[in-house]
């Protein structure tokens, strides 16, 4: 078959752009004659040319864009770009078929949809759909892309293979392109206890890509960030990707010499790990693509709102949570619980979670992961008197499971050693002394909905810390790679449980926070932050973990000093401060405390309870603070009528006295009164003299905003804090 030009004097179709704008961002596409449409622009809201919703431009105002963009477009900016195209970068979709090869160019096989989405549980927003076939490949495209009210947009694939033949597929991701000012990257790496690290690098032509095969989402993931130069929390131009996926994916920025951009992300496929019969489809993992003009804070404040807009997003107030890991560690002892969720209640703990160590043979991590059976030997009366003990007390229970992991020393592996992610022949190298089950094994997966359906329902379990603690390596299901199944039983599991007993949470935890994506969270409540919960080390994780998501999905726990994982002593003042910030929780053998420290801990608590309405509620705002030593936080109310701050001293600063604290996100015409929070501030001495002021002197929003306040007197004691809110004054 021999394919040829058009001829010449063919009258050139209409020019059609579709714009899909919302919450001040807008994507332009160019739907223009037969092929994959194009991304003419993506950024911020071209109004006044157009409102919320998904319209084409009319014709002239079209015919005008296009004709300002001709040079190269033929080849830039396609939604699905191939080498017949033009494109000679990272192909987005790869795959074959045995004894051919196809090079593919797909062609609009049906009109393209648009309006608002249907059912989606991104919540409110426009949608644009469109289908595509290669008749000589043997493939049939679907693309879906959405963007929600505040902006956000999200897209998918969905291949089917429409031969007799079997296609591999071997990978198939979702991109936009970017603009040339976008020149410099942000992303993160990380390790246990050191969740995303930042790192930045200019932007130079290749590509700058993210792999992980670890088999879920990874300490490093979150966000890929591609911004102009210099960009920081309040300034610049930021477009960002993510892949919301809980297995191997892949995130990347590709800079061709033409001077093409594109941001892209999708699953990372293995070899064989994916081969479609006939008929048969692959639908890729949602890809989240974010701008905002505002810097870091701009886009933060767009994927909050986001998520915030999700149908199922959690609607009641975040109970204060106690977790028992480092209060008992493996030391179960009914009492010594009883007496722990006594002091929770008096402290004003909401919810009371059982960690590890309350199952068959489990005194240490070296055996009984698997066998999810009540330990009679450490709970003679089964889990029924502490659960009904924490009922009493007015609090929710939980309890802590590893469902997708078991140790050799289980009696459910010596039972099943087939039930294993592995060639048999050649197990992976244990980690934390277990291995991972596969849960797309029809079996496994029965099993684990029986036994964790039957101690949800017989202890009336609100809450799950469902943990994975160790890496997927070298999984085999069925003889292919078995990430992709595995990931796709686990969101299944999830949501079973969840469907047979409404009203029941979960918390993704990962080794910490090494699964925390917009995947998991489709099917999920919270993920833990991080197992260190050293405050110094937290700042550092949750500010950037805040990047992409809100602080009521973050777990963190006030803990002890010395911290469990860095040995490093801290004050409870700042454990305090840093826990607020987020779904607030304890980690601590409480009825060891001295008196003054458990009071302080229950004003921490009706602190929390009162502020936690405008922390989860509202704007996230993070200082370029002039001072490296010390960061400035806060979260600004929608009506920006109130606002909660934290001053926190990393280290000892250069100079005797930091800068002044400066608070954006205030209503620039509006008066304000700041006052100090004792519970989560350093002691009184420290405080700056407006703090200790018998009458506040009102100050308005924008000189707050552009000149601040003197902060507190901490620049030569490194690890300490200072907590404020900044409340408008009545008719300002």
């Amino acid at each position: 078959m021999v394919e040829t030009l058009s001829s010449m004097s063919e009258p050139a179709p209409e020019p059609r752009v579709l714009e899909l704008a919302q919450g001040g961002v807008s994507l332009l596409l160019d739907t223009t004659g037969p092929g994959v449409p194009r991304a003419l622009y993506w950024g911020a809201h071209l109004a006044p040319y157009s409102g919320d919703g998904a319209a084409y431009w009319q014709a002239d105002r079209a015919a005008g864009l296009l004709a300002g963009l001709a040079d190269g477009l033929d080849t830039a900016g396609s939604l699905m770009p191939t080498q017949l195209s033009g494109w000679f970068g990272r192909p987005l979709l790869a795959g074959h078929r045995e004894g051919e090869h196809h090079p593919v160019r797909f062609t609009r096989s049906g009109p393209i949809t648009a309006g608002p989405p249907a059912n989606s549980p991104a919540g409110p927003g426009s949608a644009v759909a469109f289908e595509a076939v290669d008749e000589l490949a043997g493939l049939r495209l679907r693309t879906e892309i959405e963007m929600t009210a505040p902006g956000v947009l999200r897209m998918r694939h969905t291949l089917v293979n429409t031969e007799q033949s079997s296609y591999t597929l071997d990978r198939l991701s979702c991109a936009l392109p970017l603009p040339a000012q976008a020149a410099e990257i942000l992303d993160f790496t990380g390790g246990w206890a050191k969740e995303r690290s930042p790192q930045r690098a200019p932007l130079r032509d290749g590509v700058w890509v993210r792999e992980n095969r670890r088999g879920r989402t990874g300490f490093d993931a979150g966000l890929l960030v591609v911004g102009t130069p210099g960009f920081g929390f309040g300034q610049g131009q930021v477009w960002a990707v993510h892949a919301a996926w809980s297995g191997n994916h892949v995130h990347y920025v590709e800079a061709q010499p033409d001077g093409q951009v594109v941001l892209a992300a999708g699953e990372l496929l293995e070899p064989g790990e994916i081969r479609l019969g006939p008929d048969q489809a692959y639908q890729s993992p949602w890809v989240y693509l974010a701008h905002a003009d505002e810097g870091l804070d701009g886009l933060s404040r767009r994927l909050h709102a986001s998520l915030r807009a999700r149908p199922a997003h959690p609607g009641s107030p975040r109970p204060l949570t106690l977790n028992t890991w480092e209060a008992v560690y493996f030391r179960h002892d009914e009492d010594t619980m009883l007496h722990l969720a006594d002091v929770a209640a008096k402290t004003g703990v909401e919810r009371f979670v059982v960690d590890d160590g309350w199952f068959l043979g489990r005194r240490s991590d070296n055996a009984g992961l698997g066998d999810w059976y009540v330990d009679p030997a450490v709970w003679p009366n089964g889990l029924h008197r502490i659960a009904r003990h924490v009922k009493d007390l007015g609090m929710q229970f939980g309890l802590w499971f590893e469902p997708e992991m078991a140790n050799p020393d289980s009696d459910l592996l010596r039972e099943h050693p087939d039930w294993l992610l592995a060639d048999p022949r050649r197990l992976p190298r244990e980690q934390r002394n277990q291995h991972v089950l596969d849960l797309a094994r029809p079996e496994v997966y029965a099993y684990l909905l029986e036994r964790i359906g039957s101690l949800v329902a017989e202890y009336a379990i609100d809450y799950i810390k469902w943990d994975h603690n160790r890496d997927v390596a070298a999984p085999v299901h069925e003889g292919v790679p078995g990430v992709h199944a595995h990931t796709l039983a686990v969101y299944r599991l999830m949501d079973e449980l969840r469907s047979r007993h409404p009203g029941l949470e979960i918390e993704s935890c990962s080794s910490g926070g090494a699964r925390a994506d917009l995947g998991v969270l489709e099917h999920t409540d919270r993920v833990w932050g991080s197992d260190n919960i050293d405050p110094l080390s937290r700042q550092r994780i949750q500010r950037w973990t805040g990047l992409m998501l809100p602080p009521e999905l973050i777990g963190s726990h006030v803990g002890t000093s010395p911290a469990h994982t860095t040995g490093r002593a801290s004050r409870l003042s700042l454990r305090c401060a840093t826990a607020l910030f987020c779904h607030a929780g304890i980690e601590a053998d409480l009825s060891g405390w001295a008196l003054a420290d458990l009071e302080r801990m229950a004003s921490w608590a009706v602190l929390y309870k009162e502020l936690r309405g405008l922390l989860h509620g509202g704007d996230v705002v993070r200082v370029d603070h002039p001072d490296p030593a010390a960061w400035v936080h806060g979260v600004v109310s929608p009506a920006r009528d109130r606002a909660v701050f934290a001053y926190v001293q990393l280290d000892a600063s250069t100079g005797d006295r930091t800068a002044p604290i400066r608070l954006p996100g205030l209503d620039p015409e509006r008066e304000y009164v700041l006052e100090a929070l004792p519970a989560a501030s350093a002691p009184e001495a420290s405080w700056p003299r407006w703090a200790a002021a018998p009458e506040p002197v009102p100050l308005t929003g924008v000189a707050l905003g552009r000149i601040g306040v003197p902060a507190p007197a901490l620049a030569n004691t490194p690890g300490e804090a200072f907590v404020f809110t900044a409340t408008a004054v009545a008719g300002s």
